[in-house]
């Protein structure tokens, strides 16, 4: 069996002002780095056996401070990038529902069946993750091993572990806090275990700043 820790990524400047950041490539804020510090020192004495994060930059930042507090070599895998937006990249929930609100009340009412216009699909987003983490399982078939991706990959990937249709990814798990812990305890051939969802760091906590649940 396989622990696998799935993290956000520290918070960004998009917080702010809560824009959807799916494939834009966004920066860490300070306090983002602040938190990708205190997951260094929560990972170096976490027993990890490996370390995995998305290619995009913010995940790779934070991700990248584990790798040396750790001596892990840090694998960069495309399959954990968040979902892509399409045309909701950069805007806010306001600004998403003046531009195509019937389109927003789609999504609202089925976000893995009405994906945001232009989006990726939350199914095939699913999918490519849960491979990835497949092949992270055959790599370390008994270990821990530690993954910085995306809140809304991270709920797509905890509905397809547990059981929990695609539909329900929102409301089952409105989000995933900065530089949070939730661990998932696979076993080839069985459905995930849920070990902790949203834990805080034990060297310091996840951002508490309330934000959308479609930020990534």
């Amino acid at each position: 069996m396989t622990d696998i820790v799935l993290v956000r990524h520290g918070e960004t400047v998009w917080h702010a002002e809560n824009r959807y950041a799916g494939r834009s490539d966004v920066e860490l804020n300070s306090r983002g780095r602040a938190q990708a510090r205190a997951l260094a020192r929560w990972g170096a004495g976490a027993s990890l056996d490996g370390l995995w994060c998305s290619e995009l930059g913010r995940a790779k930042e934070t991700a990248a401070r584990c790798a040396v507090a750790t001596g892990l070599e840090l694998v960069v895998d495309a399959r954990l990038n968040e979902i892509d937006f399409g045309q909701a990249e950069g805007l806010t929930a306001r600004q998403m529902r003046q531009r195509f609100p019937r389109e927003v009340a789609a999504f609202d009412s089925d976000p893995a069946g009405q994906p945001l216009p232009g989006g990726e699909d939350p199914r095939a987003a699913a999918t490519r993750a849960l491979e990835c983490l497949a092949e992270i399982g055959d790599a370390t078939p008994s270990g821990r091993v530690l993954v910085v991706t995306h809140n809304t990959l991270i709920r797509l990937v905890l509905c397809r572990l547990l059981g929990v249709p695609l539909a329900h990814y929102r409301a089952r798990f409105p989000s995933i806090n900065n530089c949070s812990l939730s661990e998932i305890r696979v076993v080839r051939g069985e459905r995930a275990a849920l070990l902790q969802l949203n834990a805080p760091l034990t060297d310091g906590k996840a951002s508490t700043h309330e934000t959308e649940d479609c930020l990534s």
